[in-house]
């Protein structure tokens, strides 16, 4: 691999590394999903690092360039988060639906106390006990 190619390999991964860390750190990312995304840059600058690694890689893989390898690597990874991420938004449309549908029966009883009641003042005090 050329040498040049190397370092902003390594530069690119050592970046989102740190960026990622920030990230927690500052709680923008959830611990949950740092690990994913941690677990994968550390795989990348590993690559990058380790010349030998990624041409054995690259030839078992049938890849004739070694940094096409470690990009192949790091595409499968952003694949494998997609696929993470698509799931945890599936669930969280979900619970969406679940809370809106319960906030409904909320509110239709609500209305329903207050057809009773009569009296908004008397809705106020019923809410409050």
């Amino acid at each position: 691999m050329d040498s040049k190619i190397q370092i902003v390999s390594i530069v690119g991964a050592a970046i989102l590394l740190l960026a990622i860390l920030d990230l927690v750190r500052r709680r923008r990312l959830l611990e949950r999903y740092a690990l994913l995304w941690l677990l994968a840059a550390v795989v990348v600058l590993g690559l990058a690092i380790w010349r030998d690694g990624l041409e054995e890689i690259a030839s078992a893989v049938g890849v004739a360039y070694p940094p096409n390898a470690l990009f192949l690597i790091a595409f499968g990874f952003i694949l494998l988060l997609l696929l993470h991420f698509s799931t945890a938004v599936s669930k969280l449309a979900d619970q969406s639906k679940i809370l809106a549908q319960r906030q409904a029966l909320l509110e239709e009883r609500l209305r329903e106390a207050e057809e009773k009641l009569g009296d908004p003042e008397k809705v106020e005090e019923w809410q409050t006990t």
